[in-house]
């Protein structure tokens, strides 16, 4: 007996793909990206300088073979909030999901909770 085209369909859509970046790539899922600033002005679509993008960082590269020999580690991990520009890495989907793959140093940097002084 032969598998039926929904048993198929349902075992392709049970499997669920993870992107495991390389070197020192790092994998993005965008926030919402708000166009409004605290001031009130509106950053128009298409303007020359697109704002800065936000996301969370869903997974990290091993980052360079040389690093581990000085010392280096990669500056960010999953579930950190980060920063970086509109023009940054590239967009690929992995099912259905629209992620960034970009290198660590097209990061601007990480969005941290700040301490209020005492």
């Amino acid at each position: 007996m032969g598998v039926s085209a929904r048993e198929q369909a349902d075992a392709v859509e049970s499997l669920r793909h993870e992107l495991r970046p390389l070197f020192d790539r790092v994998v993005i899922k965008e926030l919402d990206s708000d166009r409004m600033r605290r001031s009130g002005l509106v950053v128009p679509p298409g303007s020359h300088d697109p704002p800065p993008q936000q996301g969370i960082v869903l997974a990290v590269g091993p980052g360079l073979d040389w690093w581990e020999h000085v010392g280096v580690r990669m500056p960010v991990n999953p579930g950190d909030h980060v920063v970086f520009h509109a023009s940054a890495g590239a967009w690929v989907e992995v099912d259905e999901e629209r992620l960034l793959v970009c290198g660590v140093s097209e990061l601007l940097g990480v969005l941290e909770t700040a301490s209020r002084p005492e």
